[in-house]
């Protein structure tokens, strides 16, 4: 009687399912972002939002709700009914936040379901276009031999800006100074002022500086050089094994139906193929780039291991 209880149980389970996939979306979808408005977040999540929008013939709706470094909209959509009507645009700090932060209203592998990635982009390593190291190589050089005399700038401790100087000065064996910012333009305008040595910035902010002259590319964090900065190294050209690559994604509250995941990563791996959103996450420097949901998870999980090794090794307080 039991068994049979909790077969009809998850029968019934099954069939409600694929009855909500079927009918979904008839009303408008939120999708929550826990970044500023005007940032590169926000404008990726009103991208992806459009298409959707358009594709789905319901509105998708971004809205903003920012705090701990996404982690107040990420708890939120955590929290929300597993309809497919809440979803959040999960970023690049999703995965360093488990080995920085003493606890996490979540579990950052089950307490989601991932839906598909939507960008992956490389920060590029800048300093002033007026600094004596005007080469990777020759900043390297200088920071081993002048152990806490350089500097670099970030958006926060625990961020990727900071945990890519981190991983810097690990493989480097150097000791350069972590100077953290509440982001912000604040970083970019003390190293173009020469008072800050260097920084590991996206390049949506970095390619029009760096265009214009103000800022000097020493090397991008991609496994290889980058086709919008070509004639820019690989920082893995002088410290094998550095590799740094941020990324976007969507995701839903646990528990969403397989059938409705699967609808929403059809529909976004078909908007990231249109020439037109190619061009735009270009343009932000980034690469269009869509995935199966147990692929999102897969390169999540591997992320989170590698930041919580490096965060372990550099001692990093925990905050």
């Amino acid at each position: 009687m039991k068994i049979a209880r909790a077969l009809a149980a998850i029968l019934l389970t099954l069939t409600t399912s694929v009855a909500q996939a079927q009918t979904y979306p008839n009303r408008p979808i939120k999708l929550v972002n826990g970044f500023a408005a005007g940032g590169s977040s926000d404008i990726v999540a009103r991208l992806i939002a459009q298409k959707l929008s358009e594709s789905l013939k319901q509105e998708v709706i971004v809205e903003t709700r920012t705090g701990a470094g996404g982690v107040v909209a990420n708890e939120f959509v955590n929290k929300s009914a597993p309809d497919g009507y809440t979803l959040v645009l999960i970023t690049g700090a999703y995965p360093v936040q488990p080995g920085m932060l003493k606890s996490l209203p979540y579990d950052p592998l089950t307490g989601f379901s991932f839906i598909s990635t939507l960008t992956f982009y490389p920060f590029v390593f800048v300093t002033s276009p007026n600094a004596p190291q005007q080469t990777a190589e020759d900043f390297i050089k200088a920071a081993r031999t002048s152990r806490g005399k350089l500097s670099f700038a970030s958006a926060g401790v625990g961020s990727i800006h900071h945990l890519s100087a981190e991983l810097f000065n690990s493989l480097a064996n150097a000791d350069a100074l972590h100077v953290p910012y509440r982001g912000g333009t604040g970083p970019i305008t003390e190293i173009m002022a020469g008072r800050i040595d260097a920084m590991f910035e996206t390049m949506t902010v970095t390619l029009p500086q760096v265009k214009s002259g103000k800022l000097k590319a020493l090397a991008v964090t991609s496994k290889e050089r980058s086709a919008f900065l070509p004639d820019v190294p690989a920082l893995a050209q002088y410290l094998p094994g550095f590799e740094v690559t941020s990324f976007l994604g969507l995701a839903a509250p646990p528990g969403t139906p397989r059938p409705i995941i699967d609808r929403l990563n059809v529909e976004v791996r078909k908007a990231l193929a249109e020439p037109d959103m190619k061009k735009r996450f270009a343009d932000l420097g980034g690469e269009a780039r869509g995935g199966s949901p147990e692929d999102m998870r897969d390169y999540i999980e591997t992320e989170i291991t590698k930041w919580k090794k490096l965060i372990d090794a550099r001692k990093i307080e925990k905050q």
